[in-house]
This record gives C-alpha cells, sequence and structure tokens, in this order.
C-alpha cells in the first residue's frame, strides 16, 4: 500500500479539492440566490474539504502498518468510515464559523442535513477513488509478479551456465587438495560454500561490497585450478563510497566468470585482468579489461559472440533503469567489458 499523500503532488491535491468543491457548489446552488453567496458556499467547501482530506490522508499513511496486517475488505471500511468522520466534523467546523459569523442562519433541520449531505458525498467520492486505486494496486501486483517470474528465469539461466563446468572443475581441485593439502581444500570449500549460497539466493539486489567478495570466492576458486596464469587488479573506490553502492547479485562475477573460461582456459599463458570501480555523477562505471595472450591464437569474431552478456544487462535495467548496459569491445590485444548504470547517492 504506498502512500497516499504522495500519490499526487500537493498542488494536484489543491487542485483536486478546488473542483470538486466547484461540483459539489453547483449542484447544492438550490438555496443560493446570489453570486456572493455561490463564492462564500464555494470557499467554505474548499476550507471544509481541505480541513477533511489532508489530515485523512495524513492519518491514513501513519496507519499503513497496522492496515497491511489486515484483509482489504477491513481497510476499505475503516477508511471509508475514516473519511466520514473528517467530513462530518470538518463539515460542522465550517458551518458553526458561518453561523457566528453571520453568513449563515441557524437552523437545526437545514444543520443535520447539511452534515449528512456532506458525508454522502464524501463518501461516494471516497469509494469512487478506492475502486480505482484497487485496480491500480491489482495492475501493479500482476505487473510485479510478471516482473518476479522474468527475473527468476533469467537467473535460473545464468545458474544454469555457471554449475556444469565449474562445478566439475571445483570438485576435481577438491579431489585432489583433500590428499595433498587438507588445509587448503577447506578453505576452497569454504569459497565454494559461500559462492552457490549466492548463486541460489535468487535475481536480488546487493550491496557492492557483497559482489565484490562473491568474485573474490569465485577468483580464488578459480585460482587454486589455474594458479599463475591468472593475476587480477582491483581499482576500488574509498570504503565510504563502496560502502553506499548496489549492484545485482552475480552481475560482476558473470562477467568474470565469462572471461575466464573464454580467455583464461584456452592459453598456458599468464592473463591480467584488471577492474576499475568508479561512481561518478550518479552513474557507476565498472570496466573490466582483459589482457589477451601473445602467442596464443585467439579467435575475435568467436570472442565477440561468447562474451555477450544480455540477460546481465537485463537484470540490470529490470532493477535500476533502462539506461544501464553492459558492452564489450574485443580487440587483437585485449577485452574492455564495461558495466554502466544509473545509481543515486542518497547522501546528497
Amino acid at each position: 500500500m504506498p502512500k497516499l499523500i504522495e500519490m499526487m503532488k500537493p498542488w494536484q491535491w489543491m487542485l483536486y479539492i478546488f473542483f470538486w468543491a466547484l461540483f459539489v457548489t453547483s449542484i447544492d446552488r438550490h438555496d443560493l440566490a446570489t453570486w456572493p453567496q455561490f463564492f462564500v458556499k464555494f470557499l467554505s467547501r474548499i476550507v471544509q474539504y481541505t480541513l477533511s482530506i489532508i489530515p485523512s490522508l495524513y492519518l491514513i499513511d501513519y496507519l499503513r502498518p497496522i492496515f497491511k496486517r489486515d484483509n482489504p475488505i477491513n481497510v476499505s471500511m475503516k477508511i471509508l468510515l475514516l473519511f466520514a468522520i473528517t467530513s462530518a466534523v470538518s463539515a460542522t467546523l465550517v458551518m458553526l464559523v458561518k453561523i457566528n459569523t453571520g453568513w449563515l442562519v441557524y437552523e437545526r433541520k437545514a444543520f443535520v442535513l447539511d452534515v449528512l449531505f456532506n458525508i454522502v458525498i464524501t463518501v461516494g467520492f471516497t469509494l469512487v477513488f478506492m475502486l480505482y486505486f484497487i485496480r491500480r494496486y491489482r495492475e501493479l501486483i500482476a505487473l510485479k509478479q510478471s516482473f518476479e517470474h522474468k527475473l527468476t528465469a533469467q537467473n535460473d539461466l545464468i545458474k544454469a551456465r555457471i554449475a556444469p563446468h565449474f562445478f566439475f572443475n571445483t570438485v576435481n581441485s577438491l579431489v585432489s587438495l583433500i590428499e595433498s593439502n587438507p588445509p587448503k581444500a577447506a578453505d576452497l570449500l569454504q569459497h565454494v560454500s559461500a559462492l552457490f549460497r549466492a548463486t541460489f539466493d535468487g535475481a536480488r539486489e546487493i550491496s557492492f561490497e557483497e559482489e565484490v567478495a562473491l568474485c573474490e570466492h569465485y577468483l580464488a576458486i578459480e585460482s587454486s585450478r589455474l594458479g599463475d596464469k591468472l593475476v587480477v587488479n582491483w581499482n576500488l573506490p574509498d570504503d565510504d563510497v563502496m560502502y553506499d553502492m548496489v549492484i545485482t547479485a552475480l552481475t560482476l562475477q558473470s562477467v568474470l566468470e565469462k572471461m575466464l573460461l573464454n580467455v583464461v582456459e584456452m592459453t598456458t599463458e599468464t592473463i591480467f585482468i584488471d577492474i576499475t570501480i568508479e561512481w561518478h555523477q550518479h552513474r557507476v562505471t565498472i570496466t573490466v579489461t582483459v589482457q589477451l595472450p601473445s602467442k596464443t591464437l585467439m579467435i575475435v569474431h568467436d570472442l565477440r559472440r561468447h562474451v555477450n552478456f544480455y540477460i546481465q544487462a537485463e537484470r540490470l535495467r529490470a532493477y535500476f533503469d533502462q539506461s544501464a548496459d553492459i558492452q564489450s569491445d574485443v580487440t587483437n590485444e585485449q577485452i574492455v567489458t564495461v558495466i554502466n548504470y544509473p545509481l543515486y547517492d542518497v547522501s546528497i
């Protein structure tokens, strides 16, 4: 349930109140003989509806934690009752002011009927608004479920691509280390546990520190098998900057996984990977530069086909913005992959 007061800007709420007051005054003009009487009643209704609607919206927003635990029917009845009470109170206060200033002659029957009329009109408008809100809410729920199903399917595809070769290579490394170096095998098993736990947590947004930790777990696992063939240099922002950064889980790890699969494992030469992270003007830019081997033949066309990050880019767009993207530039000397997405600093 979103905050109602934030659904429209203050001037939009006042515009809504203005036209609502104009409409009600127009249909209730049977006892108005002159234009000054019309304007007095019109202005009094603006004041009345402002006193009725704005406090009610703030009160509903304040009670949101309680309403979340209740069923929709009960919540709807409570909201209608709240608007009916505030309408009766505001109508009574406005009419008492008009009576004391001489703008209205007190008649008990007319006074009660006017209060009841305002209650009925307010409840009617509230009911129409709630029906529209419920329809929009159901559409948003359906859209959210579709979005979650899409992300789940994308995450399953990523897991399916990571699991086969990585799992068997890791098992083989563990088997050899258990006999030759049990402490190193235990460390490797901890890295494997941390990485696979994150892999099967599903598509989600995590802190950048967590993503870097997952990448380090992954690189530690692969380094136990690749040895000196892999050298990774990290260029990270300050800890204070990293603390506020977020990213979709396994985005950077997936990029590194493809680089190791398509470059490092295809050569006996040492491959240098440089990872630079920058956060500037509300955008995060992650540059992964992989130096291609000089003696081993690497077919650039095949590399361009294999280093495609469409699924990872879609996950980024789903969480951040349609401007998020992942692009790779492949030359004869290197592969430069740039992860770019908007991220606003909450402290600014």
